[in-house]
């Protein structure tokens, strides 16, 4: 999973394969509940998974809903706190819980899901809210979620949910107090341009049509999420754009090699490594975008597990509570 320059052109019996799951087809700015729907069916019953359901409340009153994926056997106390993928508008708890599972057993580790709320019924910042609540009272409330030890917590997120973990991490630096003392950030969305005629990224162009995530899906989602266009030059929609990202968690960026997010992923991870961060950047190679929810024992989970591991047995750097 080592970075390269430049991907191998994908072939052309594979692309058409690819095709059959790309979403041109749909509308997702119309289609967003249909999507939803079938993500919960394709995830499938979710009562066989070891897990608990709890909920953080919101400072508007709302109730987050978290859900604690306990591994089957329990080897470290320190705890990941997730956050889903979907473009900010699709994914939940449910459709991401075979993924979170597989995770929880593979770590050793209780993993928490963060069931945030969604655009476009609720677009920025309020889902980013939510993470951010949820995170900042595992950091300071040890007994809000019954962990053994909320303070070594690890933030991670795919794709949308690596744009979040990335986002709270800014947020946190800015605010002072208790920080997480990691964040792996899986194939994160970090800049707020996907059209291919003006974005600063190659991977955009490379493979942005006829695979598993197209960029005209990606600009569906930036629209949902934050209607307006001047405010997607935010940091916290747009890491790439934080001037000065110090003081983050040892990070562990992951990027798919045939993904149109690959490039803006490994930019991020060389700025935070610029501002003195502790980074490790991998690419996955031939994986597409989305490949973490592939079923647990297929060969990219596996060397993702692996890699996500080794990463947590480096000890961090600096203190959580010291930084």
């Amino acid at each position: 999973m080592e970075p390269e320059q430049s991907g191998p052109p994908v072939n052309p019996v594979l692309s058409a394969v690819l095709g059959l799951f790309a979403s041109p087809r749909l509308n997702m700015r119309e289609d967003y509940t249909r999507v939803r729907r079938l993500q919960r069916w394709m995830a499938g019953p979710t009562g066989r998974f070891h897990t608990l359901d709890r909920s953080i409340v919101a400072e508007d009153g709302h109730e987050i809903p978290v859900r604690l994926f306990l591994p089957k056997q329990q080897t470290h106390d320190d705890a990941l706190l997730f956050f889903h993928g979907g473009g900010w508008v699709i994914g939940d708890i449910d459709s991401y819980t075979p993924s979170c599972s597989a995770l929880a057993d593979a770590t050793g580790r209780v993993v928490c899901s963060v069931d945030y709320r969604l655009a476009p019924e609720h677009p920025f910042p309020v889902g980013f809210e939510d993470c951010l609540r949820v995170t900042r009272v595992l950091l300071d409330d040890p007994d809000a979620l019954d962990l053994d030890d909320p303070s070594a917590l690890t933030l991670i997120g795919d794709s949308a949910g690596g744009n979040l973990a990335s986002a709270v991490s800014l947020r946190l630096a800015e605010l002072g107090g208790p920080m997480p003392s990691r964040q792996v950030l899986l194939y994160p969305a970090t800049w707020y341009d996907h059209d291919p005629e003006t974005s600063p990224y190659d991977s955009v162009r490379e493979y942005g049509t006829g695979l598993r995530l197209t960029a005209a899906e990606v600009m569906d989602y930036m629209a949902l999420y934050v209607p307006d266009p001047d405010a997607r030059r935010n940091p916290l929609v747009a890491p790439l754009l934080a001037e000065n990202p110090v003081n983050q968690p040892d990070t562990l960026v992951v990027t798919a090699e045939l993904d149109l997010l690959r490039d803006e992923g490994e930019a991020w991870a060389e700025k935070l490594r610029a501002a003195g961060n502790v980074v490790r950047l991998e690419r996955a190679p031939g994986a597409l975008h989305g490949f973490m929810t592939l079923p647990r024992f297929a060969k990219p989970v596996l060397r993702l597990h692996a890699v996500i591991n080794e990463f947590l047995a480096t000890p961090a750097k600096t203190a959580a509570a010291t930084r």
